[in-house]
């Protein structure tokens, strides 16, 4: 690794099968789609499986079967999902095609893999959350959104809430971890967070002194324990005002 240089991501595979790729999304909105099978010659040293523009960086790596959607957000409350194969398969050092398309001082902050089916778990850095059903973040046809758009309003961003720390993917039967930028973590079982709608503010999941903020979530395996399996909150789709900015029909930049 070079001297400014982190690990991003750790994935766990036993094959490189063949309808197997990797889903990767930049900080500046970029996403690109690779066959897995296209690293098996890797070298001790590694290779390279991205190119990146000049300060953009890497921010999610999806180990997919092909056949899903990817759901990107951003700092301030912005959301796209799309198919993944909206994205065409590339070579190692393609740079990609735009996934989200970014208003000035916005960036991404985490992407997932989606079904038809689950909700989405958003937490803010002043440690609100909440989770909203899949279903909100498609088309009014029910189908996903096209890439390459400003995508939909995700979280009511406020001074209260403050912007997006990270987004999962999350089942009734997770764990999730909370961790803050002063070492505390707190642990909650996924349906005691309340479900709301795309526009709501959602509510507080972890208490912060001042200045504190939340900067990772995980999840993990359900512990069955007093401390952590709190009576789940009410479950909640208070109405809203949609303020929701559809993708372009057209084609987005591809480089």
């Amino acid at each position: 690794m070079e001297s400014d240089e982190k690990v991003n991501a750790m994935l766990h595979f036993r094959e490189f099968e063949q309808d197997a790729y990797l889903v990767m999304v930049t900080r500046n909105g970029t996403v690109k789609r690779m066959e897995l099978a296209a690293l098996k010659n890797i070298r001790n040293v590694g290779i390279r499986a991205l190119r990146l523009d000049e300060g953009d960086s890497l921010i999610s790596v999806q180990l997919t079967d092909g056949t899903r959607n990817i759901l990107i957000a951003t700092h301030r409350g912005m959301a796209i999902c799309f198919r993944e194969t909206d994205v065409r398969s590339m070579g190692r050092d393609a740079t990609g095609v735009r996934g989200i398309r970014l208003r000035a001082g916005d960036f991404v902050v985490g992407a997932v893999q989606t079904g038809s089916e689950g909700c989405l778990l958003m937490v803010t850095e002043n440690g609100y959350g909440k989770r909203t059903p899949i279903q909100e973040y498609v088309r009014g046809d029910g189908e996903p959104q096209y890439r390459g758009g400003y995508g939909l309003k995700g979280y009511n961003v406020t001074e209260k809430t403050g912007p997006i720390a990270g987004i999962r993917m999350v089942e009734p039967v997770d764990d999730v971890l909370l961790i803050s930028d002063d070492g505390v973590i707190i642990r909650m079982a996924a349906e005691t967070v309340n479900i709301y709608s795309r526009t709501a503010q959602g509510v507080i999941l972890m208490r912060l002194g001042e200045g504190v903020k939340v900067i990772s979530l995980a999840l993990t395996e359900r512990e069955e324990t007093d401390e952590t399996m709190d009576e789940p909150g009410e479950t909640e789709l208070p109405d809203a005002p949609e303020q929701t900015e559809e993708a372009p029909d057209g084609p987005a930049d591809e480089t």
